[in-house]
């Protein structure tokens, strides 16, 4: 079989914490001649993954470099402190970066939070990544703020978490480079946001066919004699039956069952 006889296929690639498995059940279902294959990266390459064309569109993390991408951002995720169970931090639902200036804050290589200046006392050396700093933090060396899904990502039973009000936040975005937007590309972004199949952007609807448009003449016109009301009236024996309008009231006339004005034309009763 050639390149030109073999079936296209989508590839998307996803970011740790990104959990694609909604939108790749509706691709399949949507589009199941197109195979979509998931190809996981790390944070800090997903952009150039993209770049190099090794993925038709991904779901990066922003802050990052866009050059030559187009993106779509699609939420926001809070921000968490990860601590083992025992630790002071669990007695309250919520932190800020000032409660933990005490706590010696893991720093790893492939944290995705855009600091300005990173809270608590700074470790002796950085963990290389966050599984390395989940490891440090269930040993007590010290805690790790992460968006909430690496939390989840990397959950521990010795573990848990509480939100950290004032830290930065992780944005998630669908990109893709600018130059390959294909009709692929524009099913995946009605996908992502939600569109039903008539409604995907970029592709063209069916047209009516020159029968149905006859079809659809033919009940107008049915429907426009309706409203005329142009049909008579026939009694049972099939014969046409006249119609009359009420007539409207005139001053004086009585009501009852008198009849005319004053019973003119009533032969008297005869008595007994």
């Amino acid at each position: 079989m050639t390149d030109s006889d073999a079936s296209p296929s989508f590839r998307l690639a996803y970011v740790p914490g990104v959990t694609p498995t909604k939108w790749v059940r509706i691709w399949n279902e949507r589009i199941p001649d197109v195979p979509l294959t998931l190809v996981p990266v790390p944070a800090a390459d997903a952009c150039d993954l993209l770049r190099s064309r090794g993925a038709d569109a991904g779901f990066v993390r922003l802050p990052a470099d866009r050059t030559d991408l187009s993106a779509i951002p699609l939420y926001t995720e809070t921000t968490v402190v990860v601590v083992p169970k025992d630790h002071l931090v669990t007695a309250a639902d919520e932190v800020s970066t000032e409660e933990l200036a005490d706590e010696i804050v893991l720093h790893p290589l492939d944290d995705v939070l855009d600091w300005e200046r990173l809270p608590g006392r700074p470790a002796i050396e950085r963990p290389a990544t966050t599984a390395d700093a989940i490891e440090l933090v269930a040993a007590g060396v010290g805690v790790l703020v992460v968006p909430q899904s690496l939390a989840r990502l990397h959950h521990r039973k010795d573990l848990t978490y509480r939100t950290v009000s004032d830290a930065p936040t992780s944005r998630v975005a669908l990109s893709w480079p600018e130059e390959a937007t294909t009709d692929q590309v524009e099913d995946f972004i009605g996908i992502v946001r939600g569109r039903t199949v008539n409604s995907t952007r970029g592709r063209a609807q069916p047209q009516p066919q020159p029968q149905d448009k006859a079809k659809s003449k033919d009940k107008a016109k049915g429907k426009g004699a309706e409203k005329g009301g142009g049909a008579r009236r026939t009694s049972s024996a099939g014969k046409p039956v006249k119609q009359t309008k009420p007539s409207a009231g005139r001053p004086g006339a009585r009501r009852g069952s008198g009849g005319a004005q004053g019973g003119k034309g009533r032969k008297p009763r005869r008595r007994s």
